[in-house]
């Protein structure tokens, strides 16, 4: 009985070590807002109607915009690119050519909610991901990550 209350007493001292706070950067509504019209803009200027989402680091939607004559069916895959790319980290450009070149991540599109098709790229402050933006509609997924890709250049100085 005492070697168990010792072990139970060591186990919950260890536990309460490891406990820790977290502080997490977050990305402001105001700002997912001006990415999203960002994104669209760029695209518009090549001559695309696109749907631009911007999420949160957890993948939740923060910002969207649809232009005239974007497609319904940019709606819901411009939001599943920022979804994906914010899930994992990474664009989902990168992410759909290394599923086309390796038969072991090409099971990435068994995760539900996931879209590897380019036009997902990851919002980040630093190193960090704190969102991601997701662009569909224009004639190719690199045209979307492209406009994507302005959006986030244009806008630098808000993720610092």
């Amino acid at each position: 009985m005492i070697r168990t209350l010792a072990v139970f007493v060591s186990a919950l001292a260890c536990a309460g070590a490891h406990a820790a706070v977290l502080n997490e950067s977050n990305l402001a509504t105001a700002d997912a807002q001006k990415l999203a019209a960002a994104a669209v803009a760029a695209c518009r200027a090549q001559g695309y109607s696109v749907s631009a989402s911007v999420v949160d680091r957890a993948g939740l939607l923060k910002a969207f915009l649809r232009d005239d004559n974007a497609g319904p069916h940019t709606i819901e895959a411009s939001r599943a690119k920022a979804y994906t790319s914010a899930s994992a980290k990474a664009p989902t450009l990168a992410m759909m050519e290394n599923a086309q070149k390796n038969p072991g991540a090409a099971n990435l599109t068994d995760i539900p909610g996931y879209l590897l098709l380019g036009g997902g790229v990851p919002v980040k402050a630093g190193d960090k991901v704190i969102g991601a933006i997701g662009v569909a509609g224009a004639p190719g997924g690199h045209l979307d990550a492209q406009c994507a890709d302005k959006a986030l250049a244009d806008h630098a100085a808000l993720l610092r």
